[in-house]
């Protein structure tokens, strides 16, 4: 299980205007924002990637880095970026599902077109948001099965101002016996 303070899996994929990303390469002042979203066929993602989208350059202020990935091809990407108005957003594609489950995302099947008329891969994941600090730790995460009540792009930015004045630790990281 992946717990705060501890190294999250490798994570590496192509960028549709960035070349490849490597979290291990990222050198954020603060930390990286890593947004797992479903795919194309989600229109619940396409709204939340929108509101990342808008909220990239308030992260960035703050000296965090963005990427939304999913492991849709780099058409779908492509599409998915289009209608998000992607400008200041990295766009990852091509997440390989086993790299997705080593991340704690929860894994699901298709079940042919979603209500707004695109099919489903026949597996993708479900959503996930992680911040990694610099040092490779993960500091937060929300891992979600269902792509509904997604943590807030702009408390998220407003608690790091907290974070940050307050070098509040990362919490939840206690693994042993209970």
């Amino acid at each position: 299980m992946l717990v705060p303070r501890m190294p999250p899996p490798g994570l590496t994929v192509k960028t549709l205007d960035h070349g490849e990303f490597n979290l291990a390469s990222e050198t954020p002042s603060l930390m990286s924002l890593v947004c797992f979203y479903r795919g194309l066929h989600c229109p619940v993602c396409a709204g939340y990637l929108k509101d990342l989208e808008r909220m990239t350059p308030s992260f960035a202020e703050r000296g965090v880095t963005t990427i939304a990935i999913s492991s849709d091809g780099e058409e779908r990407a492509r599409q998915m970026a289009d209608k998000i108005g992607a400008a200041h957003l990295r766009v990852g594609y091509g997440l390989p599902l086993s790299v997705a489950r080593l991340w704690g995302l929860y894994i699901s099947a298709s079940r042919g077109k979603t209500s707004i008329g695109i099919e489903e891969p026949e597996l993708f994941s479900e959503p996930g948001v992680f911040l990694i600090k610099p040092d490779q730790t993960v500091y937060w995460l929300s891992v979600q099965s269902m792509p509904f009540a997604r943590p807030n792009f702009a408390e998220m930015a407003q608690a790091l101002d907290f974070v940050i004045k307050n070098d509040y630790p990362a919490r939840g990281e206690y693994a042993g016996e209970v």
